[in-house]
């Protein structure tokens, strides 16, 4: 080949890795000639109860209409949201999962000579996301695992467009209270984005943890993204939102790919949201796997970040080490290297017999 069309691409894309996602089951069943049936995956923060029963009984319903396009304005799922959550259709905005909006909101407002500011340890597709946009990216130092918001506030500048923030934050589950986060808020611009990243809001308990909804009217540059991947079990359809402002939903939109929820993930994500039962399962199991999972920890004399999301990070002495012999045993966790934390693992809360099978493999390697 005489073209190198990598060096033809944006210049933003040429230092770019792409995202690594965890290991699938098929793949370390293959690799390492185990039985899949035996592989537990905790790497991918997915709900371990499997889907709402009564999402796959709209996913049935759906099926004989896949020769006609979804609907483009996800009408009947954006009229529950607006109902449930005492919002206006309009400023909701639905993405293929959450990660589409996150790189609809970098398309919309990152570019050359702009930047965007996160934090150390954040979510991987932020960095994606403004590098691929081709905007300059200020990574702040965290603060004890978790986002230090006085120095992000002071990172801040005139090239400034966005500031993301994941709240609790993945990978370390590290989570800020509604007071940091609106003095936080106070400080910035309102010309500056502010992206609050709550895919595991629902699993968040503490009594001072901010809803982003809340703080929608107060803050116009706020922008809320949620999604049904974590608590509401539908990982594998890609379906998110988010809230914000009419305006900044109609800017979106004009970059929205058209149909970008497919009617079986529209139809999933309604039947799902309304099954509180399911989703109240879901925060109890988790809760309890939390309790389990720090308890092993602290009796193998591990340290670990106290987290409030769907998952834990447990130190160990080098984490792609006992990563390969986790996979030995069929237990599939996500090593931090990635994320600059090589001797840290990040586990999935599983079911209570998951939970044991790790903590079980987890003490053999050891």
């Amino acid at each position: 080949m005489s073209c190198d069309f990598l060096k033809e691409a944006n210049s933003g894309i040429q230092g770019l890795m792409p995202y690594q996602p965890g290991k699938p089951v098929d793949e370390v069943a293959r690799e390492l000639g185990l039985d899949p049936a035996r592989i537990i995956k905790l790497a991918s923060n997915e709900n371990p109860h499997g889907p709402s029963p009564k999402a796959l009984e709209a996913i049935q319903g759906e099926l004989s209409e896949l020769t006609r396009y979804p609907d483009g304005s996800g009408f009947r799922l954006k009229q529950l949201l607006s109902y449930e959550l005492g919002i206006s259709s309009r400023q909701i905005t639905l993405g293929n999962g959450s990660n589409d909006l996150l790189d609809l909101i970098a398309r919309c407002w990152l570019a050359p000579g702009r930047n965007a500011v996160y934090s150390e340890y954040a979510f991987a597709v932020y960095p994606i996301a403004t590098q691929a946009a081709g905007a300059d990216h200020k990574v702040v130092p965290a603060n004890n695992w978790g986002h230090d918001l006085e120095a992000m506030a002071e990172a801040v500048d005139e090239q400034t467009s966005v500031v993301f923030i994941a709240n609790p934050n993945n990978p370390t589950g590290t989570w800020l209270s509604e007071k940091q986060l609106r003095e936080f808020l106070d400080q910035v611009p309102e010309r500056v984005l502010v992206v609050l990243d709550e895919a595991y809001f629902e699993y968040v308990e503490e009594s001072v943890y901010p809803d982003g909804l809340k703080l929608l009217d107060d803050y116009p540059n706020l922008i809320v993204c949620r999604t049904f991947s974590k608590a509401y079990g539908l990982a594998g359809l890609r379906v998110g939102y988010s809230l914000s402002s009419t305006q900044i939903a109609e800017t979106l939109n004009r970059v929205r790919q058209p149909f970008n929820a497919n009617a079986l993930a529209l139809a999933a994500a309604e039947a799902a949201y309304k099954d509180k039962d399911y989703l109240q399962k879901s925060v109890v199991t988790n809760k309890a796997g939390l309790l389990q999972l720090g308890m092993a920890f602290r009796e193998l004399n591990l340290d670990y970040i106290p987290s409030v999301g769907n998952f834990i990070c447990v130190q160990v002495d080098d984490g792609e080490k006992v990563n390969e012999a986790l996979l030995k045993e069929g237990i599939i966790v996500r090593p931090l290297r990635p994320y600059r934390m090589p001797n840290h693992l990040r586990v999935s809360v599983g079911l209570p017999e998951e939970n044991q099978q790790f903590i079980d493999a987890l003490n053999k390697v050891l």
